[in-house]
C-alpha cells in the first residue's frame, strides 16, 4: 500500500509539471526531491532505489546539458530530419512573413491568454463615420432600385454613380491629408455592410477600391511622388482604380502566372530613350476593369541584361498602368451571379511603362507577392464579411416579419416547430458571424494586421451565409424563388458564389491557408524548428533545432495530460474569466485549445510534410481553429454589449454551435488518420466521456425564433447597421409595415378566434359579421382591414407580361 501511494504521487507530481508546464529545470528539481523522499521513507531494496536513480540520471542529465543533449539527440534528429523536410517556396515564405500573428496564437497555444481579447476596445464608430453612414450611405440606399440596377440597365444610374464620387465612397480609407474621409476599418465595414441590404452591386462597387488595389497598395508601399499623385484622384473619383491579378492559367497558384515584364529601354510620353518595362499580360474577373482608368498589374519581372541589378528573374512586381497606355485592351463584361456591378477582362501586349509607375519604385520589384499577402487582409477581413454579416441581418430582420406575418391554418408560419428551426439557425448563425467581424476590425483598429484570422473569417463567414440565404429562402419558399421588384432575396441568394470565390477561394482558404499556413505561422516552436533546417549556418541551425524541439516536446507531453484530465473533469476544474453566463464556454475553449494542440502535433509528427497534401485532415483542423475564433468572438461580444439577459438565447445557441462543431472536426480528424489506433488513443484522451457537446436544444432555439417575429432591443443589436424602412411599396418596407399592423392588431385577433372557437363567429377572418355583431368596433375594423390589405402586399408576388417583362399589377 505505501509503494502503491508512493507510485500515486509520483505519477501525480507528473502529470502536475506537464499541466502547469513547469520549466525543464524545475521539473527535475521537484522529481528528484520526489524520489529522495521515496528512497528515504519507503523499505524498497537497494537494487529497486538504483534502478530509479539511474532512469532518473540517464533522463535528466541529457536533457539539463545541452552539449549532451545535441550531442545525444539533437544532432541524429535534425541530421534525419532534415532530409525529408519540404522546402519553402518564394511565395509560402512571403506569405509566412506577411500580416501579424494574433489571437490564432493563443488558440494554438492550448492555453489562451483571454486578456488579450478582453482589452481590446469596444467597437465604436466616431461622428464623422456616423454622420456619413446617416448621410450619403443613407441616402445612396434611397436612391438605389436593385431591380431595375441588375434586370433593366445592368449598372448604377448616373446619378447614383455621381453621389459615390461626389462623396469620396471611393476613398473611405485613404488619409484626409490625401483627400479622402481615412475611415476606420469598422466604419469601412459599416458602410459595405449597410449598401449590401439594399443591393449587392452597389456594395461591390464602392468595396473594391477600399480593399484589394491601387489605393491601399499605395498607402503602405507607395512613393512620395505615388501618394501625392495618385490618392487625391482615387478619393474623389477622378480615377477608378481595378486591380488585376488573376489570370486564365493562373488562380489561386500566383507563382505561375505567365504574365511578365521585362526590363528595356523604350519611348514614353514623347521621349525617345527611357528605363522602364515591357509588360504583356491576360487578366480575367477583374471587378470594375470596364470602367477602370487605372489598372494596377500583378506579374513576373525579369532583367536579361541586368539594368536595375544582378538578379535576372526577380519575381512578383506590381505596377500602375493607365487605361489610354498603349497596347491595353480592356475587354467586354462579365456577368457574374447576375450581378451588375462592372467585371471583366483587361489585357495588354507590349505595353510600356517607366520604372516610377512600379508601386513602391525600383525598391519593391521583386515583392509584388507579400504586398499582395500584407493588403488582402483588408478584403478577407472587412469587405467580404461585411456583405455576408448583412445577409444575415437581412435574412433575420426581414424573414422573421414574414414569418409572423404570413399565416396558414390561421398560425403564423413561424410558429410550426419546422419554420422555428430554420429561423433559429438564422439568428444564432448571425449573431456568430457579426461578432465574429466585430472582433477582427476591432483587432484591424488597434493595429494589428492578423492575416490567418482574416483567413478564417472570410471562409467562415460567407460559408455561414450561405447557410443563412438558403434557411430564408427555405422559408419564403415561392415568394423567394419568383423574381422580381419586390424579391429582396434573389439576388441575395445568386451573389453566394461570388464570396465564396473571390479573395482565395473557400476550398483553397480552408484546406491550405488556415491550417496550413496558420500552423507554421502561429505554433509555439514549429517554425523555429522549420527555420532551423533552412539556417545556412549548420551550427546555429542545430542549436535553435535543439532548443526548440525539446520545448516542441514538452509542449506535446503537456497537452496531453491537459487534455485528458480536462477531459475527465468535462472542464469544470480550469479556472478561467466569465461571469454565470460564459464561464462555462470559457472553459470548453480553453479545453480545446489544448485538445487542438494536441491534436494538430500528432498530426504533423505522423503525416510530416505531407500534410500539406492531405486536404481532408487539414480542411478539419482549419474548422476547429476558425470555430474556436468563432466562439472567441462570441463571447466577447456577449460581454462588450453587457451581457444583456434577452441576448442569452442566441449567444448560448452560437457558442453551443461553435463547441459542437469543433467537436465533429476533430473527431474527423482522428477517425481518419493513416493510423487508426493512435486516433482511437487521441479520441479517448480528449473525450474519454464520449462526445460532450450536442446541438442547441429545441427549448433554445424556440426562444431564439421568436426574438425574431417582433421587435425588440434584441432585435435591434442583432439587425444594426442595415438600411431599413417601414414604406409599403418598397421590397422590404412593405415586410415592416405589415408587421406593425399585425402586431397592433393582435389583440383583436385574439379576441375574434376566442369568439370562432365559442361558435359566435362563422369564420374569424369575416370582419364584417364581427362588425354587424358587435364583437369588434369601427376604428377595429378599419385596422384590420388596412392589416389585412398590408400583409396581401407584404406576401404578394410580381407578375410579367408575356410580352416584354414589364411588372404587372396582381389583379
Amino acid at each position: 500500500m505505501i509503494i502503491l501511494f508512493w507510485f500515486v504521487l509520483f505519477l501525480s507530481i507528473v502529470a502536475s509539471a506537464a499541466y502547469f508546464r513547469w520549466s525543464l529545470i524545475v521539473w527535475t528539481l521537484v522529481l528528484g526531491a520526489t524520489l529522495a523522499l521515496i528512497s528515504y521513507f519507503t523499505l524498497l531494496h537497494a537494487g529497486m532505489l538504483f534502478v530509479l536513480w539511474s532512469v532518473y540520471a540517464v533522463i535528466v542529465i541529457p536533457l539539463n546539458f545541452k552539449a549532451i543533449r545535441q550531442l545525444l539527440i539533437s544532432a541524429p534528429a535534425f541530421h534525419s530530419m532534415q532530409k525529408v523536410m519540404p522546402t519553402i517556396s518564394q511565395t509560402e515564405q512571403e506569405a509566412l512573413d506577411a500580416g501579424d500573428v494574433w489571437w490564432e496564437a493563443e488558440l494554438f497555444s492550448g492555453n489562451p491568454n483571454f486578456s488579450k481579447i478582453q482589452e481590446l476596445p469596444e467597437p465604436k464608430l466616431n461622428a464623422d463615420e456616423q454622420a456619413f453612414l446617416d448621410g450619403p450611405v443613407e441616402q445612396l440606399c434611397e436612391m438605389i432600385d436593385d431591380w431595375q440596377i441588375t434586370h433593366e440597365d445592368y449598372d448604377l444610374t448616373e446619378a447614383a454613380w455621381q453621389h459615390i464620387k461626389a462623396h469620396k465612397f471611393f476613398g473611405m480609407i485613404i488619409p484626409k491629408e490625401y483627400g479622402g474621409l481615412g475611415f476606420s476599418a469598422l466604419a469601412h465595414s459599416a458602410v459595405v455592410m449597410k449598401l449590401t441590404s439594399r443591393s449587392g452591386t452597389a456594395a461591390v462597387t464602392v468595396m473594391v477600391p477600399n480593399s484589394l488595389g491601387p489605393g491601399k497598395l499605395l498607402m503602405t508601399y507607395g512613393t512620395q511622388e505615388q501618394k501625392d499623385y495618385y490618392l487625391p484622384r482615387l478619393a474623389s473619383g477622378e480615377d477608378i482604380p481595378c486591380f488585376g491579378l488573376t489570370g486564365p492559367e493562373a488562380g489561386s497558384d500566383a507563382g505561375a502566372m505567365p504574365d511578365h515584364g521585362v526590363v528595356c529601354y523604350g519611348s514614353f510620353g514623347g521621349e525617345e530613350t527611357v528605363l522602364g518595362i515591357k509588360l504583356n499580360w491576360e487578366k480575367r474577373y477583374i471587378t470594375l476593369a470596364p470602367v477602370a482608368s487605372l489598372l494596377g498589374i500583378a506579374f513576373k519581372l525579369y532583367d536579361p541584361d541586368h539594368l536595375i541589378g544582378d538578379t535576372e528573374d526577380i519575381g512578383i512586381t506590381l505596377a500602375l498602368v493607365k487605361r489610354d497606355t498603349p497596347g491595353v485592351d480592356i475587354g467586354q463584361r462579365h456577368f457574374p451571379a447576375n450581378q451588375a456591378f462592372m467585371n471583366g477582362p483587361i489585357r495588354g501586349k507590349d505595353v510600356f511603362i517607366p520604372l516610377d509607375q512600379i508601386i513602391g519604385g525600383v525598391d519593391y520589384v521583386g515583392k509584388g507577392w507579400s504586398m499582395l499577402m500584407e493588403c488582402l487582409a483588408d478584403g478577407r477581413a472587412i469587405s467580404l464579411p461585411a456583405m455576408s454579416v448583412s445577409a444575415g441581418k437581412i435574412g433575420c430582420k426581414f424573414t422573421g416579419a414574414y414569418a409572423r406575418i404570413r399565416t396558414q391554418f390561421h398560425t403564423p408560419i413561424g410558429y410550426f416547430e419546422g419554420v422555428e428551426e430554420a429561423l433559429a439557425e438564422l439568428g444564432g448563425q448571425c449573431y456568430a458571424m457579426d461578432a465574429s467581424r466585430l472582433l477582427i476590425l476591432s483587432s484591424l483598429d488597434s493595429g494589428a494586421v492578423p492575416s490567418v484570422i482574416s483567413g478564417v473569417v472570410k471562409q467562415q463567414l460567407t460559408e455561414r451565409m450561405r447557410k443563412v440565404i438558403n434557411h430564408a429562402m427555405d422559408i419564403h419558399g415561392g415568394h423567394g424563388i419568383c423574381m422580381g421588384p419586390h424579391n429582396f432575396l434573389g439576388r441575395a441568394y445568386q451573389i453566394i458564389p461570388v464570396g465564396i470565390t473571390v479573395e482565395g477561394a473557400n476550398i483553397l482558404t480552408r484546406t491550405m491557408i488556415i491550417f496550413g499556413q496558420g500552423a507554421l505561422r502561429s505554433h509555439p516552436y514549429l517554425l523555429d524548428e522549420v527555420q532551423a533546417f533552412h539556417d545556412p549556418d549548420k551550427k546555429q541551425g542545430l542549436r535553435a533545432f535543439d532548443k526548440a524541439l525539446f520545448a516542441h516536446v514538452g509542449f506535446i507531453i503537456s497537452n496531453v495530460v491537459r487534455s485528458f484530465v480536462m477531459g475527465i473533469t468535462a472542464g469544470r476544474l480550469i479556472s478561467t474569466s466569465g461571469s454565470k453566463h460564459t464561464k462555462y464556454y470559457y472553459q470548453q475553449l480553453v479545453r480545446m485549445s489544448s485538445t487542438f494542440a494536441m491534436i494538430s502535433d500528432v498530426c504533423l509528427i505522423i503525416l510530416g510534410g505531407s500534410l500539406k497534401r492531405r486536404e481532408k485532415i487539414s480542411g478539419r483542423l482549419a474548422d476547429a481553429l476558425s470555430n474556436m475564433y468563432v466562439l472567441t468572438a462570441i463571447l466577447w461580444h456577449f460581454e462588450n454589449n453587457k451581457e444583456p439577459e434577452a441576448d442569452l438565447p442566441l449567444m448560448q445557441w452560437a457558442a453551443q454551435d461553435a463547441l459542437f462543431n469543433i467537436q465533429i472536426a476533430l473527431k474527423g480528424v482522428m477517425k481518419n488518420l493513416p493510423v487508426p489506433f493512435i486516433g482511437r488513443i487521441l479520441n479517448f484522451l480528449a473525450f474519454p466521456l464520449t462526445g460532450p457537446y450536442q446541438l442547441p436544444k429545441d427549448a433554445l432555439g424556440h426562444n431564439v425564433a421568436r426574438l425574431l417575429m417582433q421587435p425588440s432591443p434584441s432585435l435591434d443589436r442583432l439587425c444594426q447597421g442595415i438600411y431599413s424602412n417601414s414604406k409599403p411599396d418598397d421590397a422590404t418596407g412593405r415586410l415592416l409595415y405589415a408587421l406593425d399592423c399585425v402586431l397592433k392588431t393582435s389583440e383583436v385577433e385574439k379576441r375574434l378566434r376566442t369568439k370562432y372557437a365559442d361558435g359566435n363567429l362563422s369564420d374569424p377572418g369575416d370582419y364584417q359579421q364581427a362588425r354587424d355583431k358587435n364583437i369588434i368596433n369601427d376604428a377595429d375594423l378599419e385596422l384590420l382591414e388596412t392589416t389585412q390589405a398590408a400583409v396581401r402586399n407584404a406576401i404578394k408576388v410580381d407578375e410579367f407580361s408575356f410580352s416584354n417583362w414589364q411588372v404587372e399589377t396582381p389583379k
